[in-house]
């Protein structure tokens, strides 16, 4: 379950998400990272006999600052409000596909697969989708894959609305072809953060996008 503590801060953090309270409760915040690692390791614990790719990660490798990056955004508070936990068989640093909890009480989801890949990334994941259409169906139609989180995300914004450039609008994958980001997500109930084998159970939820998290993996490491 996630600890009482960690539901403090963040309720806390969102109603005095300034700097001057921030450095008056720097305590506190420490408790809150001990309980942070804490949930994070027990989420590799759970997940790397499942996802052998998870094997190298450590708890530095699968968190991130509390500190917010506002130099191009309108919101111009300091500090998240939710916590975020990412596992990949990549790193923070690179845009391979991986696993999602997001906890933030009201807001909280998990997720995976391949969010907003860069230009050449892209170009890799469409050729692969053109050339290997079926494996990718094959993926989005699995019984446990499809109950956890139907398809794609699909909005306005990341999905184009023709074909993309070099693939004919009549291609058998088009609605894949067109999309611009690659994940996949289900929203969490706030009564499931608290129940006892939380970490099991969103572990098993989260291991239905192991099979498409491969494919992106594939995608953007097979050499042409």
């Amino acid at each position: 379950m996630v600890s009482t503590k960690i539901f403090q801060f963040l309720n806390d953090i969102k109603e005095n998400n300034n700097r001057e309270w921030f450095h008056d409760n720097k305590a506190y915040y420490e408790q809150y990272k001990k309980e942070y690692s804490k949930l994070i390791q027990a989420f590799l614990d759970e997940m790397i006999p499942m996802d052998n790719s998870l094997r190298h990660l450590e708890v530095k490798d699968c968190s991130f600052r509390i500190a917010r990056d506002i130099r191009f955004s309108k919101d111009k508070t300091p500090y998240k409000t939710h916590m975020g936990i990412w596992l990949s068989g990549g790193t923070k640093n690179t845009n391979l596909p991986g696993y999602y909890i997001h906890i933030e009480p009201g807001k909280s989801f998990i997720g995976g697969g391949v969010w907003w890949p860069d230009n050449n990334d892209l170009k890799k994941i469409r050729k692969e989708v053109a050339y290997f259409h079926e494996d990718l169906e094959e993926i989005l139609e699995n019984k446990k894959f499809k109950k956890e989180f139907g398809s794609f995300e699909r909005t306005e914004t990341n999905s184009l609305k023709t074909s993309p450039k070099d693939y004919e609008k009549d291609h058998v994958a088009i609605e894949y072809l067109k999309l611009k980001s690659f994940t996949a997500g289900q929203n969490i109930d706030d009564k499931l953060l608290t129940d006892k084998d939380f970490v099991k159970k969103i572990s098993e939820k989260l291991i239905a996008l192991k099979p498409l998290n491969e494919f992106l993996t594939r995608a953007l490491t097979t050499e042409d």
